[in-house]
């Protein structure tokens, strides 16, 4: 299993962080999805067939991007 943090700049209430944790945990393979309203963090466990790629284009696609590493 992996995990990653990104840095989302778009969470600013607790709607945005329903969101995101229910549209990113609909994606096959991620187990886990933590988003911070205070540190504007969502943290990620998965695994395949979910890929950094796929969780940052559901982010993006949902309006809420990853910040650019």
């Amino acid at each position: 299993m992996l995990t990653v943090t990104y840095s989302v700049p778009n969470i600013s209430c607790g709607h945005c962080v329903h969101t995101i944790k229910s549209e990113v945990a609909s994606l096959t393979g991620v187990q886990r999805v933590e988003a911070d309203l205070a540190t504007k963090k969502v943290t990620i466990q998965f695994d395949a067939p979910a890929t950094e790629q796929t969780l940052r284009a559901r982010l993006a696609e949902i309006n809420y991007p990853a910040a650019a590493n």
